[in-house]
């Protein structure tokens, strides 16, 4: 499979503190890899290093063959990168449908929408299961369904690589149960996905490749059968003396 992401020694200090250091990784076309690690690990801000929100220190991000490095977040959207935020950020004041025709609207989005820009969100609100309440004001919505509105404001923009930052954050089993085949088929649909989780039993199910990042560097990257047994990501978890990751 084609490489659509490679990552080469990135680096972000805040101060003399390393967020992230010398950070290297590969995704291939079609990929879904997860990030876990615990708290202050460096996961979200590799998310920002990767969308520009942030500028890194050293280090090279090259997406579909360019050097993204230091262009703007709109910028790196209508390139075919896309992201979802741990806490949610519609526009309150207006409606689910209205929130994602915003998206539609972008340079990538409308170029890429074949009959309208509210057809699209239509289309995309009924795909993430927000049918029926295209019209209700995102403050009205509960919170499942505004990570929902999340992802589908993501999808209008029509991005090659999707980044979720945490889309179970905040949800109750059956609410995570019933995402999960959705971002599976976007997976199977042919985005490429990177997603940060701290619900590991259900992305362990989700994915069939995890790195792992522990005070910004990362200690382990394969399969969640390998990462369940080992003893560095144990202990990144559960400190020197862990021995099972099953309740983590």
């Amino acid at each position: 499979m084609e490489v659509i992401l490679e990552v080469q020694e990135l680096t972000k200090y805040f101060g003399g503190l390393a967020a992230v250091r010398n950070v290297s990784f590969v995704l291939r076309q079609g990929e879904m890899l997860g990030i876990i690690g615990p708290n202050g690990a460096g996961k979200t801000t590799l998310f920002n290093l990767l969308t520009g929100f942030l500028k890194p220190n050293g280090g090279k991000i090259i997406f579909r063959g360019e050097n993204i490095v230091g262009l703007k977040p709109w910028t790196i959207v209508n390139q075919g990168l896309a992201r979802t935020f741990q806490i949610v950020r519609p526009f309150h004041q207006l409606t689910g449908l209205e929130n994602v025709v915003i998206s539609c609207l972008s340079p990538r989005g409308a170029e890429r929408a074949k009959k309208g820009a509210e057809e699209k969100a239509w289309k995309l609100l009924k795909s993430v299961g927000l049918a029926g309440k295209e019209r209700m004001l995102a403050k009205d919505l509960p919170h499942g369904d505004l990570k929902r509105l999340e992802l589908a404001r993501a999808l209008a923009t029509d991005p090659e690589l999707l980044l979720l930052d945490e889309p179970f954050a905040g949800l109750g089993l059956q609410e995570i149960y019933s995402l999960s085949p959705l971002i599976q088929r976007l997976s199977q649909e042919g985005h490429s996905i990177i997603i940060i989780e701290h619900k590991l039993r259900e992305l362990m199910k989700l994915v069939k490749r995890v790195m792992t990042l522990h005070f910004g560097e990362k200690i382990a990257d394969g399969t969640p059968d390998e990462l369940s047994r080992d003893q560095r990501v144990v202990e990144a978890y559960l400190g020197k003396g862990g021995r099972t990751f099953a309740n983590v």
